[in-house]
Formats: structure tokens, sequence, C-alpha cells
């Protein structure tokens, strides 16, 4: 009786948000040459966003043909160390602009107007913004390779389609792109949450992990639960699509409370300004403190995501009343997971009480909140939090304990260390640095209006006071002093900083300044040769490398090559 109402339900919810979409289906191609396989979903839940495209598989390896998938024209080039490494932007005519991210290296005409550039401003990091006459495209154009540049945790394509006008990223699939997937999502975990201080779900007014069943015809099934007033429910789910194992997100989630829809939300669009209020959607506790993401089933009143559809999923027990509560997780091909949970509403005796660790301090979230010590300071600026609590705030010599990473900020707060008590050498060393959940220490960038160390923060934790005196190391990867590299393609270094980390890095041939990419994973910086031609056969290599609070090393080696004539 379920699956039938459940199903028609859903296809009647379906068929009208099916017949609202105006995407073209056949306007793009894929950008790529072999079988999409997916090893990331748009609206994928990440730190602190949402995934804004779908991550493509590239077999493993790098340099693979990347396509124009319509007419159009390269709108913006940036590379950066991190994040999406070398990427490209591509404008069409139709109101779409296509992004292509972690790329080798781009098409040999995009690859000469951007190192141009490079070379002027003398940085590999750089961001161009070509005129529409520029670099002008053909549908099934080769603009770049695959790579694993940036913030990349293995050879793949990150591909979006956004709206040019308003810059929102719509899931590409809507675009007719080709994805195989016959597999239905996996429920690994379900919740149920006493949401006031007079709510309760079985005798507790706390979380509560409900014991699931999976019946013969698919349908999860919960064990009967007890519960009074206002609760809610959450979901550790996740899909995967045919031909890999990767554990990717959902794309629809429906709730039906009694057969009346009571939440519905779905990954088709969202915008970069709304990401971070991923925070709001899942449990943050419970993802920091067992590294799962359980997604909430009821909009928090800080909740400002655009993905909701209807209701805010709060479902109010009454004393002596049954209930039914239906839950359709769904993927972008249709395949569905149910989950079914019956409810007797009945006040019972709590055992597990809600724990709340009260401090000294309430910060109330909808007003500046200021804190002031003997050596340093936290300014929370209004809604820096999405909620009131009690917040833990401790000085202990030059260390600042601003409560623990449980609780996220949704916007940067500041915090101010006097150094007075230190020498003025000293001070030209030292950084404000935040303690790691493995016990190792990260630089926080900082302004100094000396004695007062001044920085900018989203990460509630632990920060301190520290010196860097050690500068950073060189060390030759593929050459040797002296040596002969006619053969050789590259120059190949490796850099390593062990406290405050690389900050800048400067290198020249023959005292004219030449292109070194960095790759921060491997701490290799390469230069290619064939990025300009050198004259004569011997040439002196100089590079500077710089730490955070400007310890340099400075490597020089002299090398022999006689490039080949043009």
């Amino acid at each position: 009786m379920f699956k039938k109402f459940i199903y028609t339900a859903l296809m009647l919810t379906c068929g009208l948000s099916f017949s609202q979409k105006k995407y073209p289906a056949n306007t793009f191609m894929s950008p790529v040459e072999i079988p999409i396989v997916v090893s990331g979903t748009f609206g994928e839940l990440r730190s602190n966003h949402f995934h804004s495209g779908i991550d493509i598989r590239t077999e493993g390896r790098e340099g693979l043909n990347i396509l124009a998938i319509g007419d159009g024209y390269v709108s913006r080039i940036k590379i950066a160390h991190g994040g999406f490494g070398k990427a490209l932007y591509v404008t069409h005519p139709n109101g779409y602009t296509s992004v292509y991210a972690h790329l080798q290296k781009f098409a040999p005409k995009i690859e000469a107007y951007i190192k141009k550039r490079q070379y002027a401003k003398e940085s590999y990091q750089i961001q161009a913004y070509p005129d529409p006459n520029e670099l002008s495209l053909k549908k099934g154009e080769i603009i770049a390779l695959s790579g694993n540049t940036g913030g990349s945790a293995g050879p793949h394509l990150h591909f979006e389609i956004r709206d040019t006008a308003t810059e929102h990223i719509i899931n590409p699939l809507w675009f007719g792109l080709e994805v195989p997937d016959s597999r239905e999502p996996t429920v690994k975990e379900v919740f149920a949450y006493a949401i006031t201080d007079s709510s309760q779900v079985n005798r507790s007014n706390d979380i509560v992990k409900l014991n699931i069943n999976r019946n013969k015809d698919g349908i999860y099934v919960s064990n009967k639960i007890y519960a009074n007033g206002t609760i809610g429910f959450g979901l550790n789910t996740f899909d995967r699509q045919d031909g890999a194992w990767n554990k990717n997100g959902i794309y629809k989630i429906q709730m039906f409370v009694n057969g009346a829809p009571r939440l519905i939300y779905d990954f088709e669009t969202f915008s970069f300004a709304e990401s971070r209020y991923i925070n709001t959607l899942i449990d943050y506790e419970h993802y920091k403190t067992f590294r799962q993401r359980v997604q909430r089933l009821y909009k928090v009143p800080a909740n400002r995501l655009s993905i909701y559809e209807r209701n805010n999923g709060y479902v109010t027990i009454a004393e002596g009343l049954s209930y039914d509560v239906e839950i359709a997780i769904e993927d972008f091909a249709g395949n569905m997971t149910e989950i079914k949970i019956p409810i007797e509403g009945k006040r019972l005796p709590i055992k597990e009480p809600k724990m709340i660790e009260k401090t000294d301090k309430y910060l109330v979230a909808n007003r500046d909140n200021n804190y002031e010590f003997e050596k340093t300071s936290v300014y929370f600026a209004k809604n820096t939090f999405y909620d009131d609590f009690y917040i833990d705030l401790r000085e202990e010599n030059d260390t600042l304990i601003l409560h623990n990473d449980k609780v996220p900020a949704h916007k940067n707060f500041t915090i101010s260390f006097d150094a007075s008590a230190y020498e003025d050498a000293e001070l030209d060393k030292m950084f404000i640095a935040m303690l790691e959940s493995d016990g190792s220490a990260s630089f926080v960038s900082a302004k100094r209006n000396s004695p007062v160390f001044k920085a900018r923060s989203k990460s509630l934790g632990t920060y301190f006071l520290a010196k860097d005196t050690i500068a950073p190391t060189i060390q030759p990867m593929n050459f040797a002093e002296g040596k002969w590299l006619s053969n050789a393609k590259n120059l190949k270094v490796k850099i390593d900083d062990d406290f405050s980390g690389i900050k800048s890095y400067r290198g020249t041939i023959n005292g004219e300044w030449v292109l070194f990419e960095y790759e921060y994973k491997t701490n290799t910086l390469t230069y290619d040769f064939d990025d300009k031609k050198l004259d004569g056969t011997k040439h002196n290599l100089k590079l500077t490398v710089t730490d955070n609070v400007g310890n340099s090393t400075t490597f020089a080696s002299t090398f022999y090559r006689k490039d080949p004539s043009p």
C-alpha cells in the first residue's frame, strides 16, 4: 500500500517539477570523448559548501582531450595553486557558461594567450577575461587536456554549467549529458531529533538513531517510535552511478506525513552566495564528531537555502495519535529508495536527557559579541553564527581557546593578540597559528600593527602565537650542477617549509624571470623549456623561496643546454 501511494505521489510532484524545466537538452555535447562516469555529483555535500558541478572520471590519468560543449568564446581563464587549479570558462550564445577545472594545460592558442600574460605579470597565479572576439570556439573543439591541478585529489574533470546572467550554477545533467545509472540510493542511517526542550523521541530529548530494516520489496521500515511534541528527522545517505564506487550525493528528498507533503528539496540549481548554508542543512556537530554528514529533513530558522520547494519538515506529535512518515530519496535518473517510519504519540519518562554544557558566557547570534582578555580578544559580528549557544572562551598565556570546532561560523570573526611582551626582532618571525585536530599547527594570515597581530577566521578552535625562524628548503629533482640538459623537457625542483608554509617563489634563468608552476600537493616547481628559447649554452638558474614570515632561501645552479634551432 505504501509503495503504491508513494509512487503515485512522487510521480505527481516529479511530473510537475519536470514540466517546469526549460534547459536545452539537445544543444550541448559531452566535454569528454569517453563515456561519462561520475565520481562526484552536483550538490554533493562537501566541507562548508555544496559541490558546484559534476566530477567526470578520466580513467585515472591525465592528458585526455577536453572539448567545448558548444560554440562560444573563452570568457575567463583562472590559474591558482589551490581551488580549481587551471580552469577555463566558456560563454555560449544561448545564455549559459560552461566551466572546466583541474586542467593539465590549455589548447595551444589559449596556452599562448595566458602565458604571455603570466610572463608580463611575472606570476603563475593569474586571472584573465578575454574579449569575445579573442578566443572564439566551435562546438567539439579541443580546449584543454584533463589534469589534476589545484585542490584535486586525483585526475578528473570538474565540469559546471552556469546561467551567464545570474551566475547561478545548474545541475549539468539537465542539459542532456548521458550518465548510466541503474542503482538506487543507499540509506546508511536514519535519525530522529527532539526539536524543543519539551519534545521527546523514545524517551530522549536529544538525537536518536532509529533501527531500520529493509523489506523484500526494497522499502526500509523503522521500528515504531514513541514521540511527543515537535520532532524532525535526518538521513545519512549516498548514491552510486554505474561504473564507479564513489559515494556520491543524492538529487532529491521528499518527506510525507500521513500522505501530505511535509518537505521537498532537490539539487537542480543554487547560488554560490548560499553554499555555506550547507552547515544548516547538515547536523554539523554530528559531522564533526563522527565524520558523517546527516541531512536534516527539517529547515532550521537560520537556513537560507533556495533548494526547498515547500514546508519546513517539522512534525508535531500529539498524545494518543498515530503517524506514518514516508521518505523518498531519489537520484537524477529516477532511481528511488523509500523509508517508512511509524510513530505513536506517547509521552514517557525521559531516560536520555539532552546534555548542554553551560559556561559563564552565552552568545546571542543576532547581535555583536566582543570579548577581551589580558593579551587577546575576539569579535563576533552580528549573525556570525546560526544559533545562540554557551561559548567556552579562555586565554591561557599566548593561547586563545575559542570553544571548539563543532559549532559552525557563517562569517569571518576577528581575533587579536597583543605581543608587546616580545622583542621587535622576535615579532618579525611570529604569526598566529591554529591548532589542528591532529596536533599540528597551521598558519593563519594576519595583519600586524606592532605589537598587535590581528586575523580573521571562520573556524572556532585553539589559536596561539608561534615563531618560525627556519627558512624553506630547495632541492633539485631532475638535474645537477654543471650538467647538460639538452634532452630534458623541464626543470623540476622540490620546495618545502617546516612550519609557516610557502608564501612566494621567484625563478630566473640568466637574470630573466621564468614561469615555474607550483604543485603544492607534491611540493614541486616545474619550468617547461618550451616556454622560451634560451640563447647560448651556459645558463644560470636562480630560485628564491620565501615562507609566510619572511624567511628566504636562494638556490643557484649552472646547467648547459643548447635549444634546437627553430
